[in-house]
Order: C-alpha cells, then sequence, then structure tokens
C-alpha cells in the first residue's frame, strides 16, 4: 500500500521500505541527520499509515471504558488520552490515543500494524452498546511536525490557536479543514495534522516550503524510531504485545486506580499493581561499541534473565542504548551491571533511568 505521499517521497529521494504493509520511506538523507534535526529544529514526518477509527453515539464513553482500562468519563471535549487496548487477560492489543472530539464523538489513533486486529476486537466488544464505529483510515491523511521550532512553523503557517499537550482543535489552517493535535512520538512538542487525502499534497508541500527558514527537513521512519527509543516511548512488537500488560510495560501511570465498573483485563491488571510483576522494563547503555538488537538476551552474574525489547544508537547521548524485559528482582537496578548476547559473546550495560533523554512534549497554554 501506498500514502498519498508517496509520489512526494519518490521526489525528495527517500529510501523506501515495507512497514505493515505500507511502502514508507525510512530516511531521505541520513537517519542521523534526520533525527538531530527534530531534537534541534524541526522535521516533518508521513504517518498516515497510522489507523483512524471514530467512536459515535449515545453509549461511547462506556463502551470506550469497556475497552481500555484509562478513564474515559475523565476527558472533556478536545482532549487526548494515551491508552492500551486490552484483552481479557490484560494483555496489550494496541497502543491508541483517544480524542474526545464533542459530545458522544471520539477518534481513536492506532497503529498501522493492528488496524486490523484493533478494529476486529472493538467490533467483537461492541454488542449492547448504542455506538458506530467508523473506520477512516484510508480517506485521512496524518502529517506530524515535531521539534522545538515546531510551534514557529506552525505560527508562520497560520496557527493561532493556544493548546495544551493532549488536546485536539478543529481548524481550518491554509483554508484547509482538519484537525490539528498536540501529541507526537519523538519525546518533542509537536503537532498532528489529520486531513482528508485531498489535500496532503498541498498541506505536504505548504509545510516544507515554509519550513525552510526554520532549518526544517522531512524525516522517515529511521530517525522515527530513535526518536522514540531515546524518549522511551513503546513500540508495539517489541515492549507492547498481547502477553504482556501495561504495568509490565512500565505503563501504570496511565491506569488511574479509581476508575468505576469493569474494563477487559481489569483484574489481572489491578492484582499486578497491587501485589507487583514477575518482570519490568528497563533501560541499558551498552558500555562498548556493541548494538543491543531486538530479542537479545540479557544475562546477570552468569543468568539469562532477560530479553532486548528495542535497541540501537542515541544521537544526542553518543551511545548505544536499549530497552529490555528483565526479572523484576531489587538487584537489577539503576547503576548495576548486565550483560547482553552479541554474536556469543557477553558485552556489558549499565542499568540506566528511563527515559534516556529529558522528554521536552508537555507544553501548557501560554498565561
Amino acid at each position: 500500500m501506498q500514502t498519498y505521499l508517496h509520489e512526494k517521497h519518490i521526489g525528495l529521494k527517500a529510501k523506501m521500505v515495507d512497514f505493515a504493509g505500507w511502502n514508507m520511506p525510512v530516511q531521505y538523507s541520513s537517519i542521523l541527520d534526520e533525527h538531530k534535526n527534530v531534537r534541534e529544529n524541526v522535521g516533518v514526518f508521513d504517518v498516515s499509515h497510522m489507523g483512524e477509527v471514530f467512536v459515535i453515539g449515545k453509549d461511547a464513553e462506556e463502551y470506550l471504558n469497556k475497552i481500555v482500562p484509562q478513564d474515559i468519563s475523565k476527558l472533556s471535549d478536545g482532549k487526548a488520552v494515551y491508552c492500551q487496548l486490552t484483552n481479557y487477560k490484560g494483555g496489550i492489543i494496541d497502543d491508541l490515543i483517544i480524542y474526545k472530539l464533542k459530545n458522544t464523538t471520539y477518534l481513536i489513533i492506532c497503529n498501522a500494524s493492528r488496524v486490523d486486529e484493533d478494529i476486529n476486537w472493538m467490533a467483537l466488544n461492541q454488542k449492547g452498546y448504542d455506538i458506530n464505529l467508523d473506520n477512516q483510515s484510508h480517506n485521512l491523511s496524518l502529517i506530524a511536525v515535531q521539534g522545538p521550532k515546531s510551534i514557529d512553523l506552525m505560527h508562520k503557517l497560520g496557527y493561532t490557536a493556544d493548546q495544551n499537550s493532549f488536546t485536539i482543535i478543529e481548524s481550518n489552517l491554509l483554508n484547509i479543514p482538519m484537525y490539528i493535535s498536540r501529541t507526537g512520538y519523538t519525546g518533542e512538542d509537536g503537532f498532528e495534522l489529520l486531513v482528508i487525502n485531498e489535500y496532503v499534497e498541498y498541506l505536504w508541500d505548504k509545510i516544507l516550503e515554509t519550513g525552510k527558514e526554520f532549518n526544517i527537513k522531512p524525516v522517515g521512519l529511521g530517525a522515527r524510531d530513535t526518536l522514540r527509543l531515546e524518549a522511551a516511548m513503546p513500540l508495539y512488537g517489541n515492549e507492547l504485545d498481547e502477553t504482556t500488560t501495561p504495568v509490565e510495560a512500565g505503563l501504570s501511570w496511565s491506569i488511574p486506580k479509581d476508575k468505576f465498573g469493569n474494563c477487559n483485563g481489569k483484574k489481572v491488571i489491578m492484582e499486578q499493581i497491587e501485589n507487583g510483576v514477575s518482570k519490568k522494563l528497563i533501560g541499558l547503555k551498552m558500555l562498548d561499541k556493541s548494538i543491543a538488537r531486538h530479542e537479545y538476551e540479557v544475562y546477570y552474574q552468569g543468568e539469562k534473565v532477560g530479553i532486548v525489547t528495542s535497541g540501537g544508537v542515541s544521537p544526542m547521548l553518543n551511545a548505544n542504548i536499549a530497552m529490555a524485559y528483565v526479572n523484576n528482582v531489587k538487584e537489577i537496578c539503576t547503576g548495576s551491571i548486565v550483560q547482553v548476547m552479541i554474536r556469543e559473546r557477553l558485552h556489558d550495560a549499565e542499568v540506566v533511568k528511563l527515559p534516556f533523554i529529558n522528554k521536552k512534549n508537555k507544553v501548557t497554554r501560554r498565561k
């Protein structure tokens, strides 16, 4: 499959790869340059492969509270929340952002690789609720504008709103009807612009043209992955899957303890919050030049204790970093030294706090 910006990527000489069935740009110049430019200036991403599902109807709030452990009743119009779509055992089918647009209309952003699974699970849980599931994934395009200069670029484009993080507004930027959310997947301040397909090429061109004075660069999936890794943001299929609960994934902060009613997997999740879990997600900084990759084994004092979920180079730390699930024992803590098995040799790594870099994605309204 191709996004509506496919020819734009080809024109920019992007290296294209298959990702979840989509032909997507992995890089335009270099992953290092694109990564640093997002941290220091501003980058633009085509993330139109993501899924967009609208939940509409008088039971929408009650229904969403059934399928995610977050408390959707606390959302007011224009607010968003990060959450997980959980199965009956508390395992994560996908991680989502849910936006309350207005009244009984909600928007769910799904991972590209999980749209079909999400829709199927949502439909299976729909019985008894007066709602409509409207999958608009193939009719909408999504552009992310991320970095410290993203706000300056948006103002230059005519954006005049004053939004907090995790909010969404309906707007007519550049005379294009769109939803603008203050969200992203980089750890930086930024925006995501959701438009119908016919407008996205014009919007992409205007962003790149207007962004020249802010040193904008188009950014591919390669830097998107290194950016989210530095910010310790989980990736489905790496840190998250249907056998891992939000508590095990270190996402307890996203689960209100005072939520009323039942949701899928609530019993397991609440028992884990109360009694603890057998595995935990940790950060690793390699102590040599080796790189820990997905599914490499982790050892402590000669015994296998876990597995790497994501790993690579941190351009901002000039170090090789990784996240890993390990046995939840007190001996493996910040400052501990563990080993990663790489090509049949053990390489030392230090356990470090997550995230690896300070996030700058929390913004509040100007006073």
